[in-house]
């Protein structure tokens, strides 16, 4: 039997205790820093001879020569999956291909009326590096995710990470990285594959950029290589959010929670409703249901210790609760959905409407599933196209417009005690 937090907002503590909740630590402990610093360190230091160390010592493998990292286009080849699930990555990149093409921004620029032109111009990145976790956490999807968008942005050069830890590599893994256009893919993972794309070595090629999902040391290691290179975040744990007016199939909504939770112990599964008997009915589906999940145990502590049941007075203040709690991704499953989406404010992903499972978001609808976790959707946004472009402003003054600019500028620069800026500006007067 299942033992899930309910709360009611008629409680005097309720957002005392939610608050309390929702509370995760994105910071490592002590030990976990250290161990990543000196990885760091060592291959910044040593380059491939210490990622050959690593990668023998954490994925207990044998290499002798950094050259046996490579994935070869052969290897590419001779990936071997069924023809269903072929069919399944191609129809998936498809569609994140077709929705990834409408966030493509344009350069722009206008002239003034003394000709003076302003704009802005949009490049891609040069170079993009992606983390793939491997042995028992491997996820195609995620390829086609962070791949995918890099590509209709323009980057030149998308490099893969995946560790092979003895010797296995997912083959799911690799044809999603051909579908999606990977360049280059190298077996190493941890630490050291984060060093290696924000050090480059003689073997791994320096990238501008690292994005996709990793454990604790691979997170630690993106948020300390952070400045050196660009990082898409640091995510935590899976989260879903359920509104439900108490008219969809408890079943449903059941196993939309269990979706998120089987992800691992820490995911975060709520449910928000009106409707106190509903809430009864999802608990019963849940105790019905969970015996024939493959990760009962995972989902059972995840909703144990981090699940939770709401009762509401009625929808709005469920998005009143939402708001506060923003959620990596929130279903709607409630009548008129497109008429409350609008007063949703925070939330990474919106699932609107009693048949659109959030699952369909993990792996094929279109929108990415990198998504903000951690109340972090408060102020950041999914993985897309704008994350591989950058912006340069455009600037070039005519002579009139030098003129009358260099008069403001002369007497700013002049209040910030910054002759050299006022004279430069002044000459042009």
């Amino acid at each position: 039997m299942l033992n899930i937090l309910q709360l009611t907002t008629i409680d005097t503590d309720f957002w005392s205790r939610l608050d309390n909740l929702l509370m995760w630590d994105t910071t490592s402990n002590d030990g976990v820093v250290q161990v990543v610093r000196e990885i760091l360190q060592n291959v910044r230091r040593n380059g491939d001879t210490a990622l050959l160390d690593y990668t023998n010592e954490f994925d207990r493998r044998q290499l002798q020569n950094p050259h046996e990292f490579i994935i070869s286009s052969e290897r590419l080849q001779q990936a071997s999956i069924s023809s269903d699930q072929k069919f399944a990555l191609e129809r998936a990149a498809e569609r994140i291909n077709n929705y990834h093409q409408h966030q493509m921004q344009q350069s722009w620029q206008y002239f003034e009326p003394d000709d003076t032109l302003l704009g802005q111009q949009i490049t891609p990145l040069d170079k993009v590096g992606l983390y793939v976790p491997g042995g028992k956490a491997s996820y195609p999807s995620s390829v086609l995710m962070n791949a995918i968008p890099a590509k209709v942005a323009g980057v030149q050069e998308i490099i893969m990470v995946v560790p092979a830890p003895d010797n296995i590599l997912n083959d799911l893994i690799l044809t999603a990285a051909a579908i999606a256009g990977v360049d280059k893919i190298f077996t190493i993972g941890g630490a050291q594959a984060i060093a290696a794309l924000a050090y480059g070595t003689k073997t791994i090629p320096k990238v501008d950029k690292i994005v996709g999902p990793g454990n604790a040391y691979v997170a630690t290691a993106k948020s300390m290589v952070f400045g050196m290179v660009g990082i898409d975040m640091i995510a935590g744990p899976s989260e879903i959010l359920v509104i439900c007016d108490g008219n969809t199939n408890p079943d449903w909504i059941a196993m939309d929670l269990f979706s998120q939770a089987e992800h691992d112990e820490d995911a975060r599964a709520i449910l928000i409703s009106p409707d106190a008997n509903f809430l009864q009915e999802v608990q019963n589906s849940m105790n019905t249901l969970l015996p024939q999940m493959s990760r009962a145990e995972i989902i059972k502590t995840s909703l144990t210790e981090h699940g939770v049941f709401i009762q509401v007075k009625d929808i709005a203040e469920a998005i009143e609760i939402t708001n506060f709690i923003a959620p990596e991704h929130l279903e709607l499953s409630i009548e008129n959905p497109q008429e409350q989406v609008a007063k949703i404010r925070h939330a990474g992903a919106i699932f609107m409407g009693r048949y659109t499972a959030e699952a369909l978001g993990d792996y094929c609808a279109g929108p990415n599933h990198v998504l903000p976790t951690s109340r972090t959707a408060r102020f950041s946004s999914p993985l897309g196209v704008y994350d591989f472009q950058k912006r340069s402003s455009l600037i070039m003054s005519s002579k009139q417009g030098a003129s009358k600019l260099g008069q403001t500028a002369s007497i700013l620069a002049h209040g910030e005690g910054l002759t050299a800026h006022a004279r430069s500006a002044e000459y042009r007067i």
